[in-house]
């Protein structure tokens, strides 16, 4: 079994997860309207304020040579950093869609191109990790899958212990091509809701240290399941189908029926067609009386990020015995019924499933028990 340990994650709304449960919990919401971003006008983004993040970071480093987004995660990692003891047996599992994409821009060769493995090794070199860093890209699934990955490394005995890492940045190149699928909302996406009209893109990084001790733990990885439907490049299956087997094997794999689950955190990007699967896909789980909330209407989608990102914050408020409203939701917009979370609310949570989606069919679902 894997057990969850530590945590952490930079956002918008804060430089730890202590700092953003409490501002979920106050109502606060990390995406901004943007006059200006780049060649783009009038869009609206999670984006973190880099006031911010100058201000914290003296605490890593300030004379190293760090890009944006190394800046970012090295500040989810190493606050836990220390409690850590690294081995040779410690995996580090990193979770990008494009890594350092805004070195493009600069970039001239091959020795300076943002390849991913670059960043990966450049994170794990500075925390001290001395094992062979594992890349996990696979669109929008690559945080949740990396978690899944890094789960089954250590259930087999390959390391004892595992920290999982995910970042993705919000950068001209990434919001032109959703642009161009004419998916970016005109407005702070909405979730699930009837006026939905598409994504609001975001940027976060965050970290989860797994590891085989029982003692001490947070949760605990029951089951996870990565399923392709192999649809199409950018659309999912309109029934579903790959969301549906990836939960039917988490849930077996967890030896759990479906009414077990306390608490659905969802992947809820207020796109048109991932809102319809995802409904299909509970509904022939039976899950459609299951308490469900998405975390993009505070954070946007931030990508590889956004599994990692909402798994952890799902599991600091289930420690807390609460569960987050769906900001942006207010009327139901998909063909099946959801039990979407209208108010923040108290909710005893022992099962957590967080699910995902992604570009190319991809689909992960992962349970927890929370401890």
């Amino acid at each position: 079994m894997a057990y969850i340990h530590s945590y952490n994650c930079v956002t918008p709304l804060g430089i730890t997860v202590q700092e953003n449960v409490e501002a979920l919990l106050q109502g606060q919401v990390g995406i901004q309207f943007y006059p200006h971003f780049g060649s783009l006008s009038d869009i609206y983004l999670g984006k973190i304020p880099s006031q911010m993040i100058e201000d914290a970071f003296p605490y890593v480093s300030p004379s190293m040579e760090l890009s944006w987004l190394e800046r970012l995660t090295l500040l989810a990692v190493l606050p836990f950093v220390p409690m850590i003891f690294t081995r040779e047996r410690t995996a580090f599992v990193f979770a990008t869609t494009k890594g350092n994409i805004s070195k493009l821009n600069t970039s001239s060769d091959g020795d300076t191109l943002p390849y991913l493995t670059k960043i990966a090794k450049k994170i794990a070199s500075f925390i001290g990790i001395k094992t062979e860093p594992i890349v996990v890209s696979n669109a929008c699934v690559s945080g949740a899958m990396a978690v899944s990955v890094a789960d089954r490394l250590i259930r087999m005995g390959s390391y004892d212990n595992a920290l999982v890492v995910a970042a993705d940045e919000v950068s001209e190149f990434v919001l032109s091509g959703f642009q161009s699928f004419q998916a970016v909302s005109s407005k702070p996406c909405r979730p699930y809701d009837k006026e939905r009209d598409g994504i609001t893109l975001g940027e976060a990084t965050a970290a989860l240290f797994l590891t085989k001790e029982e003692f001490g733990a947070q949760g605990e990885i029951l089951s996870s399941s990565s399923i392709n439907d192999a649809n199409h490049i950018s659309g999912p299956s309109r029934t579903g189908e790959g969301l549906f087997l990836s939960i039917q094997n988490a849930l077996r794999q967890a030896s759990l029926e479906a009414s077990q689950i306390d608490l659905i955190n969802a992947h809820g990007t207020g796109t048109l067609y991932n809102d319809e699967m995802e409904s299909i896909a509970f509904f022939r789980s039976g899950l459609q009386e299951t308490p469900l909330n998405s975390y993009k209407g505070y954070f946007g989608h931030t990508l590889a990020a956004s599994g990692l990102l909402e798994l952890v914050l799902s599991i600091a408020l289930a420690k807390e015995g609460k569960a987050i409203r769906s900001e942006g939701f207010s009327n139901l917009g998909v063909s099946y019924p959801l039990h979407i979370i209208e108010q923040t609310c108290e909710l005893p949570i022992t099962y957590l499933l967080k699910t995902a989606s992604g570009f190319g069919g991809s689909n992960t679902a992962i349970i927890t028990k929370i401890i």
